[in-house]
């Protein structure tokens, strides 16, 4: 049986990183091999990148760029709506990802974005620049343009969902509820006997 890839897509504080967690050690538990991947996993382009934001020279072009180079190491999806929001040409953002395959699976954990902003913001002081989508001059308070520039990647996935078939996912639900979703959508991609080949996830 050839990998399987499972992408799971969601704003920050969408609660992503927790299922992703309880599904990569069911995985594991049950013998499957799992090799993960992360938004900015790359070092060589997480290393540009910070450089960037620090000389303050990242453009929405060169975002998008620099997202596309880092692509061998996570999924698409999260880099369409974030390049989108900050004022990419929808159309030259797909053609910079067309050589993308479809994944097996993609799950969309949808919640309020007030919820994940609160969820975000407990134990985080300060938000950094570009994180908040300062950059963007949504507002001079970085609080209100972090929840701004969130709720305009929420707006961008919903109107992704059904188009890209997303399995949505209530994120607002307890977690054993929602883990209990996703292994029962990705149990048919499983194989029946315990597989030495691997499952491939992408987190954005």
């Amino acid at each position: 049986m050839d990998g399987r890839l499972i992408v799971v897509e969601g704003i920050d504080g969408s609660g992503k990183s927790t299922q992703i967690h309880l599904l990569e050690k069911w995985l594991n538990y049950k013998g499957i091999n799992v090799f993960k991947s992360e938004w900015n996993s790359s070092e060589m382009v997480k290393e540009i990148t910070s450089k960037g934001k620090k000389k303050g020279l990242l453009t929405p072009t060169t975002f998008s760029l620099l997202h596309a180079t880092d692509f061998a190491d996570r999924y698409v999806y999260t880099a369409f709506v974030r390049d989108i929001v900050r004022g990419c040409n929808p159309e030259w953002v797909r053609k910079v990802y067309d050589f993308a395959i479809k994944p097996d699976l993609a799950f969309y954990f949808k919640v309020p974005v007030d919820i994940a902003v609160d969820r975000i913001l407990v134990g985080r002081p300060k938000l950094k620049y570009y994180e908040a989508g300062m950059d963007l001059n949504l507002s001079n308070d970085p609080y209100e343009s972090y929840r701004i520039f969130q709720g305009r990647i929420i707006d961008q996935y919903d109107s992704m969902a059904e188009p890209e078939g997303f399995t949505i996912i209530d994120g607002t639900l307890n977690i054993e509820e929602q883990q209990k979703i996703v292994r029962k959508m990705i149990a048919p991609l499983l194989p029946h006997q315990v597989p030495s080949k691997k499952v491939r996830k992408a987190q954005a």
